[in-house]
């Protein structure tokens, strides 16, 4: 059958309801893996002028119409548009270590730096939309990301026990930025993105990045100022972040977050991220990264059906993807393997 995308099945999962037919879902797919199935050279038309934006997007999106999304996933990370980045990566510190830092950043300039590159793109997205989708994503990075950007994560911590009340000062002006950028792109692009989301990763493979008691204290009163906007402009909420974070979720359901994607096999079975949470907020993904590295093709599928099938019955919002993104190290045909899974289960559920 030949596949209508309807971006109303991936509100119903946001809304914790059970689609009518399974949608699948990814944080990111590198515009390589893009090419390699495609046959088309156009990931470096994401860097030209208006008309190649308009030619990658074009791209882009029939990519997400072909292998049967209702919703294409994009953002435009912050980290990017910020003086002095790099931190995050490590093997260098960020631009912000002192009081004297934190003052003379160009903060009141960030929004500006930053919607000069992202509009342009968001604009380019919007017109080359397939028919029955919308986007999902928006403003790349989260408060925690930003934070290691401009200072670094060891730094952070001496930051933290050096200089408390600049500490808590620093997480606040993030917070401010992120109100700015997210009023406007709420007031722009309501009609372009149907799902908000950003990422924001807190924890590893044993714990939290960061104590709780920090998380709770700087990082989610943040959140709470985001998600304020995010729900004013109607829309739903999608919070990507990895690692083990069982000891902040219940204080980020209480905060209004519709949905949580990235699971990690060797940080807890996916299962119980639906029994701990399916009842309160949607849960996506479950087919953990190295299942698509490691394994032949014909394994993944038959793998991806039949942990697709449980999922889809424990769980009431639920959609199928990998467990943290589709990066270009990942082959071409695992991938494949689990679009072709995913649309066996719908022919099943059909039949």
């Amino acid at each position: 059958m030949e596949f209508i995308a309807n971006y109303q099945h991936m509100l119903d999962v946001m809304a914790n309801k059970k689609p009518s037919r399974l949608p699948i879902y990814e944080h990111k797919i590198d515009p390589l893996v893009m090419e390699t199935i495609l046959n088309r050279k156009f990931a470096y038309l994401i860097n030209g002028d208006d008309a190649d934006l308009d030619e990658f997007f074009a791209h882009y999106c029939d990519f997400y119409q072909k292998m049967t999304y209702d919703m294409v996933s994009f953002e435009v990370t912050l980290t990017r548009s910020l003086p002095g980045h790099g931190a995050i990566y490590g093997g260098m510190i960020g631009p912000i270590q002192t009081r004297d830092d934190f003052n003379k950043y160009p903060w009141n300039d960030l929004p500006g730096m930053y919607w000069k590159t992202a509009q342009r793109k968001f604009n380019a997205l919007s017109k080359n939309l397939s028919e029955g989708m919308k986007a999902l994503g928006g403003i790349g990075n989260g408060v925690f990301e930003i934070s290691q950007d401009l200072v670094g994560f060891e730094k952070l911590a001496y930051m933290m026990v050096d200089d408390p009340e600049l500490f808590s000062d620093f997480f606040i002006k993030i917070g401010d930025l992120f109100v700015r950028l997210w009023e406007r792109m709420t007031a722009n692009y309501g009609g372009t993105f149907g799902v908000y989301r950003f990422g924001d990763d807190l924890g590893f493979k044993t714990n939290t990045l960061v104590s709780p008691k920090v998380i709770r204290t700087h990082i989610l009163p943040q959140y709470a100022r985001m998600l304020g906007i995010i729900k004013l402009s109607g829309k739903p909420f999608l919070w990507h972040s990895c690692g083990k974070i069982f000891t902040v979720m219940d204080d980020a359901i209480a905060l209004g977050i519709n949905g949580k994607h990235s699971n990690e096999d060797n940080v807890s079975p996916f299962e119980k991220w639906i029994e701990d949470y399916g009842s309160q907020i949607a849960i996506l993904g479950g087919i953990d990264v190295d299942i698509l590295c490691q394994n032949d093709p014909q394994t993944i599928f038959e793998l991806v059906i039949e942990r697709g099938l449980k999922y889809r019955e424990m769980a009431q919002g639920y959609a199928l993807g990998s467990g943290n993104s589709i990066p270009d190290y990942v082959p071409a045909d695992g991938y494949l393997a689990m679009i072709r899974a995913a649309k066996h289960i719908r022919a099943l559920e059909l039949a």
